[in-house]
């Protein structure tokens, strides 16, 4: 067939290149908002007339039809500009809509929520110890997360946001300057540190943020910092979920907290959560990484905030949150209830064990009934009443007091009921949750390296799995076992520097050290004394699983300094047993 004909007509023009309707299309690297790829358009009081090649069809054009004289004006296009979320879940741009009293507007018209302008970037160069090789630091990393201005000029984070820190810096929203902070104090438990600057010109143009009361479920929560991903601030809204004892990872205590379904990312730490009033409500600190569980956060409450910043005020110090030294079972067995002697209506929690290094050991029993603390009745389960229709662990009552206070318990000893006043203190496990902040220590002779247990010992050794990879005897008195002297250490051979002496003692690694010819090793400060001050041919070391190292005190005294010389290792003991 031939070439098909033109159709008869008038060719149409083309689009004059100054009246695009559309925005240009695109690059494929375009995966962000920009201006430059939206066109505002003027608003006008009048019509204008916009064609294209796709809207006008092939031939003549067609008259459009008369208008009357006073046509009503067609609105104006919308102008397109960013816009923000706040804390109600609305976005609003350029003279948008309503909106509460409480926000300010800038001079571009944005309205913005004041407290975000207190929400700070922390900077921190940490350089970590070296559990496995004591007398040496890890290569130092840098981090970054958020925190937020109160009153006092101060600022709180995260504690492992600042952990190991060798120098802190924060930066201001919208600032291009980091300024140097102090490090106040660290509490390991909640996860909160507190820190300040020097610098006044930080202090300008900064409003402290100001706290509310501990939320309600299904309450609106806002999350704000700076999580990875961008050097500006982020937003992230939800509700909360729930309010029980959490368990503080980092501490590895158990605390009051709230889970909340926003999104809590790497870099969220330390960023306050905000109500719908703009009041801090806590502060962002861990999530939860399970394949089974989406978008569930967890925040530091306010009752735990108000707490370690009162008690940073009254003892300029962190002292801690005091726990009750006891383990304690569960009466809900009616069975159990009748053989301890307890009436229909009396409920309570049965003491399984005393810290023998607590107070109250010196009033509490195995086998007492806890009836109340403090006047709060605690039921069979263990939990007291908290608000209107939730009930917590009565853990969160003693959470509430401070190392050194008095409390008021109710204990049923063999159908007797009896009163005690007991003076509560801040726990100490013999393998201690962590070394806040200090470098482990060490002690060698002979090659062989002394040094005590820790969470982060453990850690180091034996991975993140060590709770599964450690050994059993290790495990068991992690779990298990309570100090039964004040200064009482695990100190085990960590591992046995090769040398001539030390043959056939290769394989050794992390067995506890029992006791140093006859004499019981309380803690490794004692070991060292007794092997210094040794004047014995021998130095005979008890270790676990019955085992025995032998060695010449004079010859193993002799060597040591040579194999420091070989291992580089600056010293033989750590500086805090020099002191």
């Amino acid at each position: 067939m031939g070439d098909t004909k033109r159709k008869r007509g008038r060719k149409p023009k083309n689009p004059t290149p100054s009246q695009p309707l559309q925005s240009p299309p695109s690059s494929p690297s375009d995966d962000v908002f920009s201006l430059s790829n939206i066109e505002i358009i003027p608003s006008t009081s009048s019509a204008v007339e916009i064609t294209t090649t796709a809207s006008r069809p092939r031939g003549r054009p067609k008259k459009l039809p008369k208008h009357p004289d006073n046509p009503d004006p067609l609105p104006p296009p919308p102008i397109l500009s960013p816009c923000r979320h706040v804390s109600n879940g609305t976005a609003i741009g350029v003279g948008g809509g309503s909106g509460g009293g409480e926000l300010a507007v800038d001079p571009i018209g944005a309205r913005v929520v004041p407290a975000m302008d207190a929400v700070v970037k922390v900077f921190c160069v940490h350089t970590e110890p070296n559990f496995s090789l004591p007398w040496q630091r890890k290569r130092q990393y840098s981090s970054s997360s958020s925190g937020f201005v109160i009153s006092g000029r101060r600022v709180l984070t995260n504690a492992h946001s600042v952990e190991h820190y060798t120098q802190v810096k924060v930066k201001k929203r919208g600032s291009d300057t980091k300024y140097l902070a102090t490090v106040l104090s660290i509490g390991t438990e909640c996860d909160i540190a507190m820190l300040t600057v020097n610098d006044d010109e930080f202090w300008e143009g900064v409003s402290p943020v100001e706290f509310g009361e501990l939320p309600a479920l299904q309450d609106a929560v806002t999350v704000v910092g700076y999580p990875i991903g961008g050097d500006t601030i982020s937003v992230t809204s939800g509700v909360v979920s729930r309010i029980e004892i959490l368990s503080y990872v980092h501490g590895s205590t158990e605390l009051l907290g709230l889970q909340i379904d926003a999104a809590i990312n790497s870099g969220n730490s330390g960023g306050p959560a905000f109500n719908d009033k703009g009041n801090c409500v806590g502060i962002a600190f861990q999530s939860l990484k399970h394949e089974d569980a989406e978008n569930i956060g967890y925040v530091i409450p306010t009752p735990v905030i108000q707490h370690f910043i009162q008690d940073y005020e009254k003892n300029e110090a962190y002292t801690g949150f005091p726990i009750l030294g006891i383990e304690w079972q569960k009466m809900e067995n009616p069975d159990l209830r009748k053989a301890m002697g307890m009436k229909p209506e009396q409920k309570g929690v049965r003491i399984r064990r005393v810290d023998p290094t607590a107070p109250e050991s010196g009033v509490l029993k195995s086998s007492d009934i806890v009836l109340s603390f403090d006047g709060v009745d605690i039921a069979n389960d263990g939990t007291v009443p908290f608000r209107h229709g939730e009930r917590i662990g009565f853990s969160y009552l003693v959470s509430q007091k401070y190392a050194g206070d008095s409390s008021a318990i109710k204990v049923l000893r063999n159908s007797e009921i009896l009163n005690f006043n007991i003076k509560l203190t801040s726990h100490r496990r013999l393998i201690p949750a962590h070394n806040k902040g200090r470098p482990p220590s060490y002690y060698i002779i002979a090659g062989f390296v002394f040094t005590t247990v820790s969470v982060p010992y453990l850690r180091s050794e034996y991975g993140k799995d060590y709770e599964y990879e450690a050994p059993v005897k290790l495990l068991d008195k992690l779990l298990h076992s309570m100090l039964q002297s004040p200064d009482e250490q695990l100190v085990v051979v960590s591992q046995v520097l090769v040398s001539d002496i030390n043959i056939g003692y290769e394989d050794i690694v992390n067995t506890q050290v029992l006791a140093l010819n006859g004499k019981p090793v309380k803690n490794l400060r004692r070991l060292a004394e007794m092997v210094e001050s040794c004047d014995d041919e021998f130095l005979k070391f008890d270790l676990e699983y019955e085992q025995i190292v032998v060695l010449r005190t004079k010859t193993a005294k002799a060597a040591t300094p040579d194999i420091l010389a070989t291992h580089c290792i600056p010293s033989a003991m750590s500086v805090d047993l020099k002191a």
